[in-house]
């Protein structure tokens, strides 16, 4: 039943012959990758505003500086990017290109950020698709935390574990559903902004104290904030290998059309925010409200409202399709887990996407989901393997020296100054609104890739077998006991005495009792039943069972050669029914658990299946 439950969620398993036909082409892969980035417009403009609102409206007419300082540095990262796929085919982003050029620490600090981009990034889109989901529904408030854990569990992770191509399937529509409703809505609000009677943008929204240091500082948080619209840029050449061939030609164009879509929407997002004087308003957002305004609240409104919530939630899938493959590299380079490089049965990386899940839900509950909370950890990770990645691609450019390295080099040095500058105004604006827990986490993910790794090289070390070296490849010449725990004469008891025989070595059924006449029964019944196996019993005066034949086992180890084997094979019987279970105690089981830590014990448990 579980497997047909699984067959009917997950999809039949994959052959690794059908790998190829995963690959995405540029109209999917734009809607699979662009999904983060086009969804920002959904709150990107809206925290450039939430920080120039809260002064009072004393800053408000400076958004347009902070909205340009965006744009710009958009086309900056874009072009930047753009050559990260140029020459880094292989995939991996910032971690690749800093593995490759800068080390292995670099390349670490790339990865630490990327994590933390990633997972913030579900946490951030899942939330913010809840807020869109309210604020066209308000009687949902109430159900914002189950509705944000259901679409990532029921939803995002599900169909992500179905694969590449099946999650391409579901994602691009709702994807260019949201692209046409927001071109056609910004369309109608300039429209009506360029042709009505009131002034194109208001009075209101030019207010502006003179500038100082007070303004400075608001000015660089809203920007700081508005660098948001930026995450997920970078996604395109993370996945390089995911498009079909030429891979890196078309993740060049698919990044091109990404970026010039996003600077689109952005740019008539932030003008209507302007010219219709948006303020922040609790529960409902800044995109709600003008959809409101341009185009009333009929089947317009609730299109664009119900488009923004699926791009909103779909923009996690842009983490889907960079975070498990970056966890992968890593997993094969040994800083993570081995099984995080495994493909599972549908083709997908599919123990990186379940841990992505449960990571993104614990930070979705400990910030109940709130956006404003979680987007103060998210743009340092972004700009922070930004620069990275252009940090490496100058060195690479230097080494290379092809054919316009040097323009590619500049390219990606002022590329790597704006986006460094970026990090510091970052970490010193929002420092104390969750930005240092970003700066914590990034050292200690550090510290724990590099104990994998130390853990992984120290196990190969010892693990490795030099082909000259003949000891294991001749016969062992100690002696081997077998010490095979018993409670009383039974088929189960029977069945493994029968297994021990065939080790060849000297067979000792182990009895522990606490009342001598129970012992001599046990002894009178073994040799009524004549098992040629000798029976020792161990007097437990204290009632206990398993120390008694721990210590037996101690005592054989002190006995033993070096040459010698121990091994214990436990009798034990399986259940029909897993609540049948609950009613026997569980000594195999605590036995083979004490015992498999002892490096001179070998542990063999030998199951006997009950029919009823």
């Amino acid at each position: 039943m579980f497997t047909e439950l699984r067959r009917l969620l997950i999809g039949r398993p994959l052959h690794n012959r059908e790998a190829a036909g995963e690959r995405l082409t540029k109209m999917k892969a734009l809607a699979i990758f662009s999904s983060d980035a086009l969804s920002s417009v959904g709150y990107g403009p809206e925290q450039i505003a939430v920080i120039l609102a809260v002064s009072g409206m004393v800053a408000y007419g400076y958004f347009s500086y902070a909205f340009a300082a965006v744009l710009l540095l958009l086309g900056v990262v874009t072009l930047s990017y753009a050559q990260v796929a140029r020459a880094n085919p292989g995939g991996g982003g910032s971690y690749s290109v800093a593995k490759k050029n800068l080390g292995e620490n670099t390349a670490l600090i790339a990865a630490a950020a990327l994590f933390a981009d990633y997972v913030l990034t579900v946490a951030v889109s899942v939330s913010s698709g809840t807020d869109a989901l309210v604020s066209a529904f308000p009687a949902l408030v109430h159900w914002r935390m189950s509705i944000n854990l259901f679409t990532l569990f029921g939803v995002l992770m599900l169909v992500n574990l179905r694969g590449i191509r099946e999650s391409s399937n579901v994602f691009v529509i709702p994807t260019y559903l949201f692209v046409f409703g927001m071109l056609g809505m910004i369309g109608v609000g300039v429209y009506n902004a360029f042709a009505g009677t009131e002034p194109i943008i208001p009075p209101a929204s030019m207010v502006k104290q003179q500038f100082d240091a007070a303004i400075l500082v608001l000015v660089l948080r809203a920007f700081a904030n508005g660098c948001s619209s930026m995450t997920g840029v970078e996604a395109i050449s993370n996945g390089v290998p995911m498009f079909k061939k030429p891979e890196y030609v078309n993740a060049i164009k698919t990044t091109y059309w990404m970026s010039g879509l996003l600077a689109i929407l952005l740019s008539g997002t932030s003008f209507l925010i302007l010219h219709y004087h948006i303020l922040p308003t609790p529960n409902v957002t800044m995109l709600s409200q003008i959809a409101e305004q341009t185009l009333g609240r009929g089947w317009m409104y609730y299109y664009i409202q119900i488009t923004t919530m699926l791009i909103l939630y779909l923009a996690a899938n842009t983490s889907y399709n960079g975070l498990p493959p970056l966890m992968s590299l890593l997993a094969q380079d040994g800083y993570l887990p081995r099984y995080l490089g495994l493909r599972g049965e549908r083709l997908s990386f599919s123990n990186g996407i379940m841990l992505l899940s449960a990571i993104a839900a614990l930070l979705i509950f400990t910030f109940h989901g709130n956006v404003e909370h979680l987007i103060s950890l998210y743009a340092i990770g972004v700009f922070l393997s930004f620069t990275i990645a252009q940090t490496g691609l100058v060195v690479h450019w230097n080494r290379e020296r092809g054919e316009n390295w040097l323009r590619r080099a500049f390219v990606n040095a002022f590329g790597a100054m704006v986006t460094g500058i970026v990090v510091l105004v970052i970490a010193v604006t929002k420092f104390s609104h969750g930005a240092w827990i970003v700066l914590v986490f990034i050292p200690t993910m550090i510290v724990i890739f590099k104990s994998i790794n130390r853990h992984y090289r120290d196990m190969a070390e010892q693990l490795h077998l030099p082909i000259e070296d003949e000891t294991y490849t001749q016969p062992p010449k100690g002696k081997h006991y077998v010490v095979v725990p018993v409670a009383t004469p039974t088929r189960v008891v029977a069945e493994t005495l029968r297994y021990a025989k065939t080790l060849n070595g000297e067979i000792i059924a182990l009895c522990v009792v606490n009342d001598k006449e129970f012992a001599e029964k046990i002894e009178a019944k073994w040799k009524q039943w004549k098992p040629q196996v000798k029976l020792v019993t161990v007097y437990s005066p204290y009632r206990l069972v398993i120390q008694p034949l721990i210590h037996f086992i101690e005592k054989l180890e002190r006995k033993k050669q070096p040459e010698d084997y121990i091994t214990v094979v436990i009798p034990e019987f399986e259940t029909r029914k897993w609540w049948h279970r609950l009613l026997h105690n569980q000594t195999g089981f605590i036995l083979r658990t004490l015992l498999i830590f002892n490096e001179n014990v070998a542990v063999t448990t030998i199951p006997y299946h009950l029919k009823k």
